[in-house]
C-alpha cells in the first residue's frame, strides 16, 4: 500500500490492523472511480477560481485526469491494494505526475467529500437505469395488451373469481410500471443536490466556489448544510434502494403469476426456452428458474437496504461505519437493476396457451356480471348478489369470455383499457 493520506511523523501502522480498516474499499471504489475522477475535476476547476490553483496548474491537473480515467477504462491503471481507497489513488497518481500541483488537488476537501459526491453521481445514473428498466418493460405491456385479448381467468385468494384477459393482466403491470419510472423520476429530483464543498462536515475557512461545482457536476442544487450533507448519507442511499424495491415488488408479483401460470396444473404460459434451465438428475424436466430468481430478487434489494438502515444508529458528524454502506449499495443495485433488465424480453416473447385459459373459465365466474345486471336494473345489490350466488352453477349460460369483458366498461377493465391514457402518462415521463 503506498503511503497513507493520513500518516503521522512516529505512527507506526499494523498489517492486519489495516486491512480490517480497508476491507473491500478499494475494490468496491472502482465502480465510483471515474465519479470521484470528475468530482475532482469539478474541485480543481472550483479552487482555480479562488486562485488556490494556477491556470496552468488547473489545467495540468485537469488532463492527468482526464488520462487516469482513460487508463482506468482500457484497464492500464488498475486500483488494487497499493492503494488505501480509490481517492488516495487519485492524489498518489496526480503527485507522481505533477509534483506540488498534485499535493495541493485536496486542499479544501475531505475524503468524505469524495465519497459522498462520486456516491451522489452514481446513485444519479444507478436512477437513470432504473427509470430506463422501468419504462421498457411498461413499454411491453402496452404493447402487449394492444393485442387481440386472450381470456384468462382473474384470482382472488388464488381461486377463480371472475373472467380477465391477458390485455387486463399486462395493461396491471404496464401502469404499475410507469408509476416505479415516475417514483425513480422523484427520487432522482429529491437527491440531486451536490454535497461537494461540505469538507468533513464543517465547512472550510476558504471561500469555495460551490455554484460553480454544482453547475459544473449537473447537480439541480446545492446542498448547503455541511452537517446535512453527512447526515444525508445512508438516507439518500436507501431511497434509491426503496425505488429500486417498489419495482420488484411488482416483478415479484409478476414473477409469482408466470411461476404459477407455468406449471402442468395451469399450462396458461410458455416461456422462452433461455429463461429455463433444466434438471442435474430428471431429464423430463424444464424448470423457470429464471422467474424463480426474478421472484427472489427482491430478497437482496431489501437486505441491502435494511443493512444501511442498520449503520445510521448514529450521531451527527461522520463515523467510519458508513464505510460499510457502500458493499451494500453497490450490490443491491446491481442485483435489483440486473434483474429488471431481463423483463421486457421476458415478457416480449413468452406465450399464452389459449385452450388452457379458455377451458379453466368455469361457469360460476359469470355470478359477479349476472349479480351486476340485477342491481343495474333495479334490484337491491345484495338480494342480486344472494340470487346470483344461489344460481352460480348456471351461471354461464348464454355468455363467453368475450361477451363478459365487452360488458365490463368501468374505466380500466375489460371494454375500457385506457391504454391511450397509460401511453401518454408513460411519454410524460422524461428520459
Amino acid at each position: 500500500m503506498t503511503d497513507l493520506l493520513w500518516q503521522k511523523t512516529g505512527v507506526t501502522t499494523n498489517a492486519r490492523i489495516m486491512a480490517f480498516l480497508a476491507g473491500d474499499d478499494v475494490l468496491l471504489d472502482r465502480e465510483f472511480f471515474l465519479h470521484d475522477i470528475t468530482a475532482s475535476k469539478a474541485h480543481v476547476e472550483g479552487l482555480a477560481n479562488i486562485g488556490v490553483v494556477s491556470a496552468d496548474e488547473s489545467a495540468a491537473l485537469k488532463r492527468e485526469l482526464d488520462t487516469l480515467a482513460e487508463d482506468f477504462r482500457s484497464g492500464s491503471f488498475v486500483l488494487d491494494d497499493r492503494y488505501e481507497d480509490g481517492h488516495s489513488a487519485i492524489e498518489a497518481r496526480l503527485t507522481e505526475r505533477l509534483g506540488d500541483a498534485g499535493r495541493r488537488v485536496h486542499t479544501g476537501r475531505s475524503r468524505n467529500d469524495q465519497i459522498l459526491v462520486a456516491t451522489r453521481l452514481w446513485l444519479k445514473d444507478q436512477l437513470t437505469t432504473l427509470q430506463t428498466h422501468c419504462r421498457a418493460i411498461a413499454q411491453v405491456c402496452l404493447e402487449r395488451a394492444a393485442q387481440p385479448a386472450l381470456p384468462l381467468p382473474g384470482y382472488t385468494h388464488l381461486q377463480r373469481a371472475v373472467v380477465s384477459s391477458t390485455a387486463m393482466w399486462f395493461a396491471g403491470f404496464a401502469e404499475g410500471f410507469i408509476d416505479n419510472a415516475l417514483r425513480a423520476q422523484q427520487t432522482s429530483l429529491w437527491i440531486d443536490a451536490n454535497p461537494l464543498g461540505t469538507a468533513a462536515g464543517y465547512g472550510v475557512n476558504l471561500k469555495l466556489d460551490r455554484e460553480h461545482t454544482t453547475q459544473a457536476l449537473g447537480f439541480a442544487r446545492m446542498q448547503i448544510s455541511p452537517i446535512y450533507a453527512q447526515l444525508s448519507r445512508g438516507k439518500f442511499e436507501m431511497a434509491v434502494l426503496e425505488a429500486i424495491a417498489s419495482a420488484l415488488l411488482d416483478l415479484r408479483r409478476l414473477a409469482w403469476d408466470l411461476s404459477l401460470f407455468t406449471t402442468t396444473e395451469f399450462n396458461f404460459v410458455k416461456l422462452p426456452a433461455e429463461y429455463t434451465t433444466g434438471s442435474s438428475i430428471m431429464p423430463n424436466k424444464r424448470n423457470p428458474d429464471v422467474v424463480e430468481l426474478l421472484r427472489a430478487s427482491y430478497a437482496s434489494v431489501a437486505a441491502a437496504r435494511t443493512e444501511i438502515e442498520q449503520l445510521l444508529s448514529l450521531p451527527s458528524g461522520y463515523q467510519r461505519d458508513l464505510q460499510f454502506s457502500k458493499g451494500s449499495l453497490f450490490h443491491g443495485c446491481r442485483h435489483g437493476l440486473g434483474a429488471l433488465e431481463l423483463v421486457p424480453d421476458l415478457l416480449a416473447r413468452l406465450q399464452w396457451n389459449e385452450g388452457a385459459m379458455r377451458a379453466a373459465i368455469e361457469p360460476t365466474m359469470y355470478a359477479t356480471d349476472v349479480a351486476i345486471e340485477q342491481a343495474a336494473a333495479g334490484v337491491p345489490f345484495r338480494d342480486a348478489y344472494r340470487a346470483a350466488a344461489e344460481t352460480a352453477a348456471s351461471a354461464g349460460q348464454g355468455r363467453t369470455p368475450e361477451s363478459s369483458l365487452a360488458a365490463r366498461v368501468s374505466p380500466g377493465a375489460g371494454h375500457d383499457l385506457r391504454l391511450d391514457e397509460l401511453h401518454q402518462r408513460l411519454s410524460t415521463l422524461d428520459d
